[in-house]
């Protein structure tokens, strides 16, 4: 066995070609992973007129999210392995045509089956289309501008899901659901030609990865390969259907359970054990780069707890209506849009570490903020705490997903950006699992805990009946049936009091969890000085 090394000198040969404006570049590739974040959540406003169109349940019409998601965790990962055999830019593009098709036949679909057939072949098209932006970008932008890189990258991410449902809704309220889909054809193409036209690979980047894919040719991880899309697979459908299944209550979620864990075990033991493993878990070595992954998962497992939590606070106890409250949560996205490339700025000229605390800092005050939300609350006490939430994401978001990089060498970035890509999803997905499950459980609590404390033989919850019954009497209801809609109606308002809080709860408990990362922050350090490349490949 011998070993080449690619000298630094030999990498860092410039570009025959003349080199491309780099927000060019940008604006080329950003298209493909703003279609996709938003195409993860566009969908469920259209929900309404899915089931009318395809005679299918609302439980049914679950699998056509359900079905997207899984295919686009089980592609992250593996971003790495498939630039390695094919290069980065050949895999975006591959990517960005497969997105383009599966979205043109979803739009065509007319059966459930079909939708959900074509948007598991979107969500495969997705799956690489935010790592690979990622280390593109990586790779394009000198060291003193990354932060704003990630800004650029932060923006399409974050802000996809958060646009999703409105421009969901104006295109079903408008036109018809197809129309979700067929939107992203256009936009697509145009990405696509700006793709082949502006995006090239480094020649360094290019050289390593091609000496790296001689060898990966002759120690294929199959095992690896086949373990990670079962294991993540299994369990993303636990995520996804486990609370609508009452979680280990039902034996399908127990098997499937159970498949995903030995999976997962097998396909770790077996990538740290690979000559030369199809996912680089070797990377989670790097302090930095496990720090800042896990530190951005919580990041969005409360993003995402926080996005499910407050529409429903809002349409179920305040009454808001879902459009009311879809406008109530721009002013978060629209702070972002505006504080991402203040911060991208600051990159340099700030401590990351000082940065990332104060943005876990602030986001725990906003979520004690939200434990004091009421009945009484209005759009003016969500939106307030909304923006300082922005601002709170915003410093947490390009910090992160900069320095985890860091100390990365550029030939490895593609492995690192779909780790990094996985945890984010994946996080996304425990939280809004957790926080479900704990929202039902919570208000159950909280209910049993109220009824207790409601005795008849109580003054005051005599008097409280007996003033509902004289107001009904006095809208023409009889003695008996006022008194049976008393006793509903103050059943209803102890219901309505335990979700109150149940939400406080909850809220408190996304601070609570968000403060214990904080130690993690000790370890956000930036790389002293840039080491030359060298790329060691045995053959």
């Amino acid at each position: 066995m011998t070993t080449n090394v690619l000298p630094a000198r030999a990498l860092s040969a410039p570009a025959q070609r003349a080199p491309v404006n780099k927000w060019l570049v940008t604006l080329s590739i950003t298209f493909g992973t703003l279609m996709g974040a938003i195409d993860a959540s566009i969908v469920n406003v259209a929900v309404p007129h899915l089931t009318g169109s395809l005679g299918a349940t609302i439980e049914q019409i679950t699998w056509v999210t359900t079905g997207f998601v899984i295919a686009t965790v089980m592609v992250m990962p593996l971003t790495g392995f498939l630039a390695r055999l094919f290069g980065q830019k050949r895999v975006y593009m591959a990517c960005l045509v497969l997105f383009v098709a599966g979205s043109a036949l979803c739009g065509m679909a007319r059966t459930l089956p079909l939708l959900v057939v074509f948007r598991v072949i979107q969500g495969l098209g997705a799956g690489a289309l935010q790592p690979t932006e990622q280390a593109i970008l990586r790779q394009t932008f000198p060291p003193q501008e990354q932060g704003m890189a990630m800004a650029v990258f932060g923006m399409a991410v974050v802000l996809g899901p958060a646009f999703g449902p409105t421009l969901g809704g104006y295109i079903v309220d408008n036109y018809s659901w197809p129309w979700i889909f067929y939107i992203n054809v256009p936009i697509g193409v145009v990405s696509l030609l700006m793709v082949s036209r502006f995006v090239h690979e480094p020649e360094d980047v290019r050289a390593a990865l091609h000496q790296m894919a001689a060898r990966q040719r002759k120690h294929m991880d199959w095992a690896g390969i086949a373990t990670l899309i079962i294991g993540l697979g299994t369990m993303q459908y636990v995520l996804e259907e486990g609370n609508r299944n009452d979680w280990f209550e039902s034996n399908e979620i127990k098997i499937v359970a159970l498949v995903a864990l030995v999976s997962l075990t097998t396909l770790i033991i077996r990538e740290l054990s690979a000559r030369f493993p199809a996912v680089d878990l070797s990377l989670f070595r790097d302090v930095v780069f496990l720090s800042g992954t896990m530190i951005g998962a919580v990041m969005f497992a409360m993003l995402m707890a926080v996005t499910f939590l407050l529409p429903l606070f809002m349409q179920l106890l305040l009454g808001f209506s879902a459009t009311q409250s879809g406008l109530a949560l721009m002013p978060r996205s629209l702070t972002m849009m505006v504080v991402m490339p203040i911060v991208g700025r600051l990159y340099n000229k700030v401590s990351p570490r000082l940065v990332v605390a104060f943005g876990i800092l602030l986001f725990a005050y906003t979520a004690w903020l939200m434990g004091h939300y009421t009945l009484s609350s209005g759009t003016r006490d969500i939106v307030n705490v909304l923006i300082i939430q922005g601002v709170a994401f915003s410093c947490l978001f390009i910090p992160l997903t900069t320095i985890a990089l860091s100390s990365i060498p550029r030939h490895r970035l593609s492995d690192a950006t779909g780790l990094n890509s996985l945890l984010r999803q994946t996080g996304g997905s425990v939280g809004l699992a957790i926080f479900a499950t704990l929202m039902s459980r919570f208000a159950s609590t909280a209910y049993d805990a109220l009824r207790r404390s409601i005795e008849p033989s109580r003054a005051v919850v005599t008097m409280r009946i007996a003033g509902i019954e004289k107001m009904l009497q006095g809208r023409g209801f009889d003695p008996v049936a006022a008194h049976q809609t008393a006793l509903r109606m103050l059943d209803g308002q102890l219901r309505q009091q335990a979700m109150v809080i149940s939400f406080e709860r909850l809220f408190y408990l996304a601070g609570i969890l968000f403060l214990l990362v904080l130690p993690l922050v000790f370890f956000l350090r930036m790389p002293e000085h840039a080491e030359p490349l060298e790329v060691h490949v045995e053959m």
